[in-house]
């Protein structure tokens, strides 16, 4: 069966209905098969970026061979312009004005999704599937008021995900900090976690008054806390040893969906991998640094090409490419402005 990689396509509410249709004898055993499904989703990536559909400048061969070898569409509209919102709608096929807290949410947000309300994971456990998210959440977690050294709930587990490695919003939000099925990842109890939207912790520094701890000049309101350099949004104060490193970001995601991958490749699988690029900050591994000549935000959408070609690569070393559908697209669009955000510093 030839593989079938469906680009920029918002939902799949009838895939199972051809799953579960009744068979012809003429109809190939493998078609029989349930496929695995994967969406792979960047933030902030623009039609125009992507070279099979006429990027100047920049080279995606890997997001391209999607395209060659399977459909590409020319026309689609996002359910929102930014984050949180296309989100919501993508797993509930909800237009997200039906929602009216579905809007840009800080990382202390109560969850968007309601815990009774179908998504695209819960319809696909019905039919036999495993479901996993890894990747960028921005959805909200538990109620509002998160003790984030205890079990966060409720969150992608509670909506569908049997298995959900996430970040809680936005790369330029806190908590900068991994979360696995509900736990902060590598948490110190002597050195617990404290989040707030509002105001700064006593002694803690910050983008705005302490500009000479910045690699990356802030901007438009990312002027609080600093990690690893980078002013965010929101205070943090606690975690160190859960902090997450920006420039290994990539890294860490990519290892979790194709860790994700191997384990369930005996059983039909749904994973949602939700990559960090090209939103800001933008913080490229040191060996994406350059690649595009485009400055960061070109480095990082060449970064992101490499997962979907290192993703691929994992899907046919364990057989299991051909019976895969992918699903390639972006929660918006680029940002339509001169681009100053989260400049580097230069010595």
């Amino acid at each position: 069966m030839k593989v079938r990689h469906f680009l920029f396509f918002s939902f799949l509410v009838l895939l199972l209905t051809n799953c579960t249709q009744p068979r012809t004898s003429k109809t190939s055993d493998i078609t029989k098969v349930k496929p695995n499904i994967i969406f792979i989703y960047l933030d902030d990536l623009g039609y125009g970026d992507v070279s099979a559909y006429g990027a100047i400048g920049l080279k995606t061969p890997n997001m391209d061979a999607l395209a060659n070898n399977g459909l590409l569409f020319t026309q689609g509209y996002a359910t929102s312009a930014t984050c949180s919102p296309s989100r919501y709608a993508l797993l509930t096929g909800t237009y997200p004005w039906r929602n009216e807290n579905a809007k840009i949410l800080p990382g202390t947000a109560p969850i968007l999704i309601d815990t009774a309300q179908m998504t695209i994971p819960k319809m696909l456990k019905t039919k036999g599937y495993h479901t996993g998210i890894v990747g960028k959440w921005h959805l909200g977690l538990g109620d509002g008021f998160v003790d984030w050294n205890k079990t966060i709930a409720p969150g992608p587990n509670e909506v569908g995900f049997d298995y959900s490695f996430i970040m809680a919003a936005t790369q330029d939000r806190v908590p900068t900090v991994y979360i696995k099925n509900g736990q902060v990842v590598n948490l110190d109890a002597k050195d617990p976690i404290a989040i707030d939207y509002d105001k700064n912790f006593d002694g803690e520094p910050t983008g705005k008054d302490n500009p000479e701890l910045l690699k990356l000049r802030w901007h438009h309101g990312h002027n609080n806390s600093i990690v690893n350099g980078i002013p965010r949004i929101g205070f943090m104060k606690g975690g160190a040893s859960a902090k997450w490193v920006d420039e290994n970001m990539t890294d860490t995601f990519l290892l979790e969906a194709q860790k994700y991958i191997k384990r369930q490749k005996d059983q039909p699988f749904f994973l949602y991998y939700a990559l960090q690029q090209p939103h800001v900050p933008r913080t490229p591994h040191p060996r994406f640094v350059g690649t595009s000549g485009m400055g960061a935000r070109g480095d990082v959408i060449i970064e992101a090409d490499w997962c979907v070609g290192e993703l691929l690569k994992t899907l046919k070393e364990k057989g299991i490419l051909e019976n895969t559908l992918i699903v390639f697209s972006s929660d918006n669009g680029a940002v339509l402005m001169m681009d100053t955000t989260m400049t580097r510093l230069k010595n």
